[in-house]
């Protein structure tokens, strides 16, 4: 089983990269090709899927999109080819909220997810993704917000709700407005 696999993208495909790792290229599926740069050095997280006939890499840019990969193939129904298009699509944030919030239409928008699986993610997942998100969306610069809110009085769960809405590249202080008029909602 391989965690990650680091070196240079040498091709990139409609549904795919290679990476060169000292010698090997390493065909790796990823839900953005694109957003890879041929000749650039990267560092992609891989799940390898081992089956009777195929023997695949999957790949993500970041852990946390790996670690919530994970998590959805363990839900009965969907497989690595209809989790990885739901990263294309919506952001790892996004697909945590629509789960929590049991947004069924938001599910739904993915290629080959109907009724039936959106609402078996939902039951398997909901309540289940709040520490992924919650380690995902702690970093430095939301502590201090966090910090703050908590000081307001409000509640640890109200905050996690709308931590994914807040853009963590602006001041603390507009982040702080907008987490006020989010929690006025």
């Amino acid at each position: 089983m391989y965690a990650y696999i680091k070196g240079n993208v040498t091709e990139i495909g409609n549904n795919y990269i290679v990476v060169d790792n000292q010698g090997i290229g390493y065909l790796i599926y990823t839900a953005n090709p694109y957003s890879f740069h041929i000749g650039e050095m990267y560092t992609v997280y891989v799940y390898q899927h081992i089956r009777e006939d195929e023997n695949t890499l999957y790949g993500f840019q970041t852990l946390e999109d790996k670690e919530l990969f994970l998590r959805l193939i363990d839900v009965k129904g969907l497989g690595c080819k209809m989790a990885l298009p739901m990263f294309a699509t919506g952001s790892k944030d996004g697909i945590i909220d629509a789960i929590e919030r049991e947004n069924v239409l938001y599910l739904k928008k993915f290629p080959k997810i109907g009724d039936k699986v959106a609402r078996q993610i939902i039951l398997d997942l909901k309540g289940k993704l709040i520490s992924a998100e919650n380690t995902s969306v702690t970093s430095a610069s939301n502590q201090e917000l966090i910090e703050v809110l908590k000081g307001l009085g409000y509640k640890q769960a109200d905050i996690t709700k709308i931590l994914p809405k807040i853009d963590a590249t602006k001041s603390i202080e507009d982040q702080i407005k907008d987490a006020l008029k989010l929690m006025l909602k």
